[in-house]
């Protein structure tokens, strides 16, 4: 199943026309051109001997199928083949078997995991919980739970749980990926003993409509039948239609609020070991008051910023600080205050920063200057960092900011140095806005949480700034480290407002400038469950284009080499690999350096392999099997190329070369591959003639000749442990004896 996000009928799975032609062999034995009886014509319409192509099917040997016992009822014309009971069942496992071609596909959850996480319910999600679970039988009323809420509020946690709690202990447990443009029930999976959850709250492609949900009510049946259970999160604004209501095996419940927050943080809390922690949480009542009314979400991210907070505030405590200059005091590190500060969203304080434009700074007055306002955010983003590169952050956004189409300069008339020089000294504007300076020029901004809610404050606050903010965070950027204080800038506002809108804006500013640091900010965006999914469909969608493939390629490369990668985000990452090479006959290039650099890994092997069978067998882009055959070329096995010593059993290896060394998009790449293969056979007398004999009927097919002589060419300078010439053997092998004085080796060789 491919993994297309926009329109599954019209995945890249089948390549177009273009790409359908083959130059295949006639079987002559030689390079010799012969035409088959309607074959047509070597130059016929639409024939392209250069392209790649799927192969077609290889018929499968023992096909006849045994002669079957027919069994005929007395005055009736039903014949049934076989014993009826086996037909049947064989039947049930044919029809399931075809309907997981097409299907949704998820990761298994490990049910006492789920039971083991941290889990609260407030009075609310007790009452919609017992109208779910029927207390004689413990288990869900209806096959089918909708369940409708608020974003942020935590329903895929409840449906999780509910199923973890109430379905059978042998059930497994399957949190379903929409990999979908708009839900259609025959791609739900149906199998027995299985419980499975879906979120529904993609704002496009998961739009609930009255046919959706009739349809399910017919696989509620199917799901009763196979003693199985489907949980649908639904977001509350795609729950539109009034005629969306409760029909036969389904039941809709609207949870309406998220738990009590501080609750959720002190669970979260004392799960992961910070009992102590959680105590101290309670009596800091300016720190609690600060998680009312916080989503189930903010919550969760609450109890980790507790726990940075906590472990910032040892290091501090354990360690001696900076310099400091005389009047510049500590802040004050005490666990109460870091922790208040960390969970205050600051808008009181930051309302007056940024209230009426000042000129000119006023003691007397909080609101800060434009020069001063791009000076905070370059140390909300920097933290702590020599001067001059702070100084240097913050003319380079308030260059991008007048650099924005529509600013006008607000000082006509004053050059830059003699407005620089009109106003205050750097130190004096640090230590307004919050930051210090020790005796070293280091400037001191311990405010992480601060920092981040001026990034928000701006964002939320700001239209007009927010183009301005990203091209300049882009170019603050000093390297795809996660850690990089610019990159994990970008990660959080897109993980935040990771919004269509937002997703495309950033993609047009950093795609072609820098695009590494688009596939940094994306990797944590595409591994969250809120916003993943749109990622996800912006990187398909930017993997047809030119200029995005670069960001696809690195983004898809990061994920790849991840071990730990979950087997869904794997696949989303090859289709898009995939698709960048079906779409962008430039960035193949590109794309063969990431599958040559990732083959390496062995997961990563396997899911080539994959590729290549899809594309010998005709069900995969011709372009990319091809990259991921040449790819394996370079994967060595007790030191011989793996392809040669022990092919996987459903690669046909004559084939591929066979097809690659008659394209002239992938001749030079195989060639070269091939000659690394025979040169590290050459000293082996058996392996060298197994690998011969492998590679001469592929080199026997039409249309092989200017790609054998060219092969011969590299193979120039290569001997056997016998000293015979590894271009003359390959020579005497292919070339008739009748044919050599018309191309004699050395004169096809200059």
């Amino acid at each position: 199943m491919t993994d297309v996000p926009f329109d599954p009928t019209h995945s890249d799975a089948t390549p177009p026309n273009n790409e359908g032609d083959e130059s295949r062999t006639n079987g002559s034995g030689g390079w010799l051109h012969r035409l088959r009886t309607g074959t047509g014509s070597a130059d016929r319409p639409g024939a392209h001997p250069g392209d790649l192509s799927p192969f077609p099917a290889p018929p499968q040997p023992g096909a006849l199928p045994p002669t079957p016992r027919v069994h005929e009822t007395d005055g009736a014309a039903t014949h049934v083949y076989g014993d009826p009971e086996v037909v049947a069942h064989h039947i049930e496992q044919v029809i399931l078997e075809t309907r997981k071609r097409d299907l949704l596909e998820g990761v298994e959850q490990d049910r006492e995991r789920l039971l083991d996480q941290p889990f609260v319910r407030g009075p609310h999600w007790d009452l919609v919980w017992e109208q779910i679970v029927n207390p004689v039988t413990g288990r869900p009323r209806q096959p089918i739970i909708v369940i409708v809420a608020p974003r942020s509020c935590g329903s895929t946690t409840f449906a999780l749980r509910l199923l973890a709690e109430h379905t059978a202990d042998e059930s497994t447990l399957v949190q379903l990926d929409a990999d979908w443009d708009t839900p259609r029930q025959g791609r739900l999976p149906l199998e027995k003993a299985h419980a499975y959850q879906l979120d529904l709250k993609h704002p496009e492609n998961d739009q609930v409509s009255t046919d959706f949900l009739n349809a399910l009510s017919k696989h509620a049946s199917h799901l009763r039948d196979c003693r199985s259970y489907l949980a649908l999160t639904v977001a509350q604004d795609l729950w539109k239609d009034h005629r969306l209501r409760d029909r036969d095996g389904i039941q809709i419940v609207h949870l309406q609020q998220a738990p009590d927050a501080q609750r959720v943080v002190e669970a979260h809390l004392t799960a992961y070991g910070y009992d102590q922690l959680a105590t101290s949480l309670r009596s800091f009542y300016k720190a609690t008051t600060s998680l009312r009314g916080l989503t189930a979400v903010a919550a969760v991210r609450a109890a980790h910023t507790v726990v940075m907070v906590w472990r910032e505030h040892g290091r501090t405590s354990s360690s001696q600080s900076l310099g400091q200059a005389e009047g510049e005091g500590d802040t004050g590190n005490a666990l109460e205050d870091r922790i208040i500060a960390a969970l205050t969203d600051w808008r009181g304080e930051l309302d007056s920063r940024f209230g009426e434009l000042n000129s000119l700074h006023e003691h007397d007055n909080p609101s800060l200057t434009v020069e001063d306002r791009c000076l905070l955010l370059a140390l909300a983003v920097q933290q702590s960092a020599p001067m001059p590169i702070v100084a240097r952050s913050a003319a380079a956004l308030l260059a991008a900011t007048r650099d924005a189409p529509g600013t006008t300069d607000a000082a006509p008339g004053f050059s830059p140095p003699l407005s620089a020089l009109a106003g205050r000294g750097m130190r004096r504007r640090i230590q307004d806005v919050g930051g210090r300076v020790d005796l070293q020029d280091t400037v001191v901004f311990d405010r992480p949480a601060y920092g981040r809610a001026v990034l928000e404050y701006v964002w939320d606050n700001y239209d007009v700034m927010r183009k301005p903010l990203l091209t300049w965070l882009v170019a603050t950027a000093q390297s795809t480290d996660p850690e990089d204080h610019a990159v994990a800038a970008l990660a959080e506002l897109t993980v935040r407002h990771g919004t269509v809108s937002y997703l495309t804006e950033l993609g047009e500013l950093v795609s072609s400038s820098k695009p590494e640091v688009l596939g940094a900010v994306l990797e944590k965006a595409v591994r969250n469950e809120h916003v993943g999914r749109l990622a996800w469909a912006a990187l398909y969608g930017w993997a047809a284009q030119r200029s995005y493939a670069p960001a696809v390629i690195a983004l898809c490369q990061r994920i790849l080499e991840d071990s730990s990668t979950v087997t869904s985000l794997a696949k989303r990452a090859m289709v898009r690999l995939r698709r960048v090479a079906h779409k962008n006959a430039d960035a193949a290039g590109q794309v063969l350096a990431a599958y040559d650099d990732l083959v390496q890994h062995p997961t990563v092997a396997v899911r080539l392999v994959a590729e290549v069978q899809g594309w010998q067998q005709g069900k995969a882009s011709a372009r990319g099997g091809a990259l991921a055959f040449l790819a394996l070329m370079t994967v060595r096995r007790d030191d011989a190329p793996w392809l040669v010593c022990a092919p996987p059993p459903d690669i046909d290896v004559q084939r591929a070369l066979n097809n690659l060394l008659s394209s002239s998009d992938t001749a030079a790449q195989v060639t070269s591959r091939l000659t690394d293969w025979i040169r590290s056979c050459a000293g082996d007398p058996s392996a060298y003639t197994q690998l011969r004999g492998q590679l001469l009927p592929a080199l026997r097919g039409h249309n092989m000749f200017e790609a054998g002589m060219k092969l011969m060419n590299e193979l120039r300078g290569i001997s056997t442990v016998e000293g015979v010439s590894v271009a003359d053997d390959f020579y005497n092998h292919l070339v008739d004896s009748r044919l050599r004085p018309v191309f004699p080796l050395e004169e096809s060789l200059t």
